[in-house]
């Protein structure tokens, strides 16, 4: 604003010899347009007018114009809007009203006290200021409401200086005195000039008066500079008396200096040699430790581990800048490596022992082991951990030592893993079976004892219901055989137990596995196992973070890989672990392929368990391995049921009543609920749902087409009945559509029956009517119909003759009688069947009375039965039957 100011002065009002005394940003309220300034101003010249003026930024250039001007003299009021809040808007009353905006409050405010102070100076109060704060006001003028406009205020405003009231008082006074001082001004001025000239000569008499006492004071001063002289003079001698002083005091300062020198020396010769004893002295009893401590006791480990401690302190101390040239400290230097090198070979020969005896004792242990368990770790993890401290002191000092104790362990106990696991698989595998080891090598079928065929041979046998020969892969077709399936929910429910407990076996042992290695090599500790059997007390305090270990030749690259680390070493430890799961998964899959539902959810829920404890540790990553074979398995499982049904064979000479594989998805269902429920899985299970009901309902369509015994109808009814009931029965969310497609296509095949049926009963009748009815839709008026040569009512008549209610009677028993051979027994349909062809052959009846009544009116021609006829017809037939 000052700079703008500056150029508002310079281009627009010094031209026009005026001076700028204050500005404002605004634009006009409730408009948008651009900005322009109004600016307080009063001319140099007088008598002095004072102006606000109006400047715009002109719009083609980067200059200002004058664009209108009011004398203050013409503003009336001046209106702040608001005394006690801030508000930048205000109003100035000319001829008419201006309203105004400022850019800022505090323009504004500055603004209406320029013009406060101006209205005071100029126009003596002539302009109302509203709504402006009092305070701003007596800021404007501190002296008072009768003074003029304050000092520097004054000087901004004009060179002028107004007489204040005492000079005006005193100018007054000089006047009265002479009579001419107005009538004759120069006149008056001489008589001023000459008093002025009298006041300067009785100014010079005065001063020449005073000669006698200055020369007194002269006189005075020069006494006072001989009195310096003398002090001065004695100053120098005193001066010359402390030089001797001095001299003495700088010999007794400098000896002092020398005596502090020496005696910080020796101070600090004190420290450093404190500082060696302290650092690096080992206590007899420690060397005394790492040389022949006994390390298979605890007193004796505990002992060691202090005495490595102490050791690795001594040997990582920061030296100060020297010491490394001291003979003493070379002495112990080397002692401290020797005394290193030989605890960590005693160290490294005792772990080793420690691994080949306890993993022979181990296995002694777990030899001719014949439950379903696996031997339990705990006693050996619990032993090694005691050495968890010095494995890290071995790690921080002795790398090469160290990762060769890994490798060694690492090799010791895979071995007498592989054997104990192998063996558990064993033991697995023989109670799945229920046989020997020996005649488990034939591929027996569980505890049926039937030979392991293939199950292509399935595929080529006829459907003959429950005569056909179980195989030892299951199938939908399998499902629908009754008598096997008791046989098979024990052996699936057997197999289920074993496959629970050979996964809750296998877990723990992982997980403590894994957690001993973090524990006991120091590696990046992972999340806290359940399971686990180490102490967490166990953890060594104030641990070194150091890089990780090779096993087997690998070295990771930083820190950040001990993870990968850990798993690499549970890879080689349990390698064997995945290739025996697969194993015997291949075996339960072999036994009976439904097995893959068990399995599958099983898997599905230890792998989200191990995943919860650790997504990165051996056993997620293992299980969830064998989950994607367990899983290709199911897949494999549903598309062999979808392949067999496609293969199904009908037989020709007997009626197909309901498909075993429409039975079969009844079973398997049930099957499926049931080992699903709450599990993790359910999504797959959803997905083979739709995909063998497709299925079912495009073969039961395949098998109803080539069907030659029994009506296509019949077969489409009875298995989509059969199918609908069972889904309305399950009640399976994702199969809610194929219900509903079940019922309808049930119901349309059922119309589509019953119409078809009752066609033949009453045949020559139906012929005649459509007859009727195809010269009617001709144009045919119905009353006319029977003036037709073909349909007049001596043909009616005839035609009604051939049904009478006996031959009506006897051909729906005929009729009922061949439903029955049409229709199967396990789904018991005959009666509803019944009922609709009541209801569609009475509907029928109705329609020919009608087409009676409307073409044959007044004829008196009848049917030979009526309705209640027909009911007791239907009644009667059903009850003889």
């Amino acid at each position: 604003m000052t700079a703008i100011k500056h150029a508002l002065q310079r281009d627009i009002f010094t031209p026009n010899d005026e001076r700028l005394l204050s500005i404002v940003n605004v634009c006009k309220a409730g408009k948008k347009k651009k900005n322009c300034f109004l600016c307080a101003t009063v001319t140099t010249e007088r008598p002095v007018q004072v102006k606000v003026v109006k400047v715009k930024k002109s719009d083609k250039g980067d200059f200002y114009k004058r664009q209108t001007a009011w004398e203050l003299r013409e503003l009336a009021v001046v209106d702040a809007k608001d005394a006690n809040k801030e508000n930048p808007e205000f109003d100035l009353h000319f001829e008419k009203v201006y309203k105004w905006v400022a850019s800022s409050t505090t323009e504004k405010n500055s603004f209406i006290s320029y013009i406060w102070k101006l209205n005071q100076r100029y126009l003596r109060k002539k302009i109302d200021f509203v709504n402006v704060s009092s305070q701003l006001l007596e800021e404007s003028v501190p002296s008072g409401e009768n003074q003029s406009v304050a000092g520097g205020d004054e000087e901004t405003l004009d060179d002028y200086q107004e007489l204040n009231t005492r000079e005006e008082q005193d100018i007054e006074i000089m006047m009265e005195g002479c009579e001419y001082a107005i009538s004759n001004a120069e006149a008056f001025a001489e008589k001023l000039s000459s008093e002025l000239q009298v006041l300067d000569g009785a100014n010079i008499q005065s001063i020449m008066a005073s000669e006698k006492q200055v020369n007194i004071l002269m006189q005075l001063l020069d006494e006072a500079l001989n009195e310096v002289d003398t002090i001065e003079g004695k100053l120098s001698s005193y001066e010359e008396m402390l030089q001797s002083v001095k001299e003495q005091m700088d010999q007794i300062s400098q000896s002092n200096h020398l005596i502090q020198l020496s005696n910080t020396n020796n101070v600090r010769l004190l420290d450093e040699i404190e500082f060696l004893v302290n650092h690096m002295d080992l206590s007899k009893g420690h060397i005394k430790a790492l040389q022949d401590g006994d390390l298979s006791s605890s007193k004796g480990i505990e002992a060691c581990t202090d005495a490595a401690e102490a050791l690795l302190q001594c040997m990582n101390i920061a030296l100060r800048p020297g010491h490394d040239k001291l003979h003493a400290v070379k002495q112990q230097q080397h002692l401290f490596n020797d005394l290193r090198e030989q605890f960590a070979r005693r160290l490294t020969n005792h772990l080793n022992n420690v691994f080949v005896h306890q993993g022979h004792d181990q296995s002694t242990t777990s030899a001719q082991h014949s439950e379903l368990s696996l031997p339990k770790h705990n006693p050996l993890h619990r032993d090694l951990l005691r050495y968890a401290k010095l494995m890290e002191w071995l790690k921080n000092t002795q790398r090469e030592k160290y990762e060769g104790l890994t490798g060694n362990y690492v090799d010791y106990i895979a071995r007498l893993y592989e054997r104990e696991i192998k063996d558990f698989f064993e033991v697995a595998k023989i109670k799945m079976t229920g046989t020997t080891k020996e005649g488990k090598k034939f591929g027996l079928h569980g505890s049926s004892g039937k030979l392991t065929g293939s199950t292509s041979s399935l595929n080529k046998l006829p459907i003959q219901g429950g005569g056909s020969r179980r195989s030892q892969s299951s199938s939908l077709l399998d499902m629908g055989n009754m008598s096997a399936s008791d046989l098979d929910v024990a052996d699936r429910t057997k197999f289920d137990k074993i496959f629970e407990q050979v996964l809750s076996e296998l877990e723990p042992l992982c997980l403590a596995e894994q957690d001993f290695i973090s524990k006991f090599f120091k590696l990046q500790q992972q999340p806290s196992m359940p399971g686990s059997t180490a102490a967490d007390g166990e953890e060594a305090d104030g641990a070194v973070p150091s890089r990780p270990v090779s096993v087997g030749g690998e070295r990771p690259q930083s820190a950040a890989s001990e993870k990968d680390l850990v798993r690499l070493m549970m890879n080689k430890i349990f390698h064997c672990i995945e290739v025996e799961l697969n194993n015997l998964i291949a075996l339960g899959d072999k036994i009976d392929s439904f097995n893959s539902l068990y399995m599958l959810v099983k898997m599905s829920h230890h792998v989200w368990t191990a995943e919860n404890v650790d997504p990165a540790s051996y056993l997620s990553t293992t299980l969830g391995n064998v989950l994607v074979t367990v899983k290709r398995n199911f897949d494999k499982c549903i598309s062999n049921q979808i392949k067999q049904m496609e293969e199904v064979k009908i037989s020709k000479k007997s009626k197909v009543g309901i498909l075993p594989f429409v039975t079969g998805i009844e079973q398997f269902a049930e099957l499926a609920e049931t080992i699903f429920r709450n599990a993790e899985r359910r999504g797959d299970l959803d997905k083979a749902y739709v995909k063998l009901i497709r299925a079912v309902y495009f073969n039961v369509e395949k098998v109803a087409n080539e069907s030659q015994k029994t009506p296509r109808d019949v077969v489409m009814m009875e298995n989509f009945h059969h199918i609908f009931s069972t889904l309305s029965r399950l009640k399976i969310s994702c199969l809610e559509t194929e219900r509903k497609e079940a019922k309808y296509k049930y119901t349309d095949h059922l119309q589509s029956y019953v119409i078809y049926s009752l066609g033949q009963p009453l045949e020559k009748l139906n012929h005649f009517f459509e007859g009727v009815e195809a010269r009617v839709a001709q144009g045919v008026r119905e009353e006319e119909v029977s003036y037709q040569l073909a349909f007049n009512k001596q043909e009616l008549r005839k035609v009604i003759k051939e049904y009478p209610g006996k031959e009506v009677k006897k051909g729906l028993d005929n009729l009922y009688k061949k439903v029955d051979k049409h229709l199967c027994e396990e789904e018991n349909l005959l009666q509803v069947v019944w009922h609709s062809m009541q209801d569609e052959f009475i509907r029928q009846y109705k329609h020919f009375v009608g087409l009676i009544g409307r073409c044959y009116p007044g004829s008196g021609i009848t049917m030979d039965f009526t309705i209640q006829d027909i009911l007791e017809y239907f009644s009667s037939i059903a009850q003889s039957h």
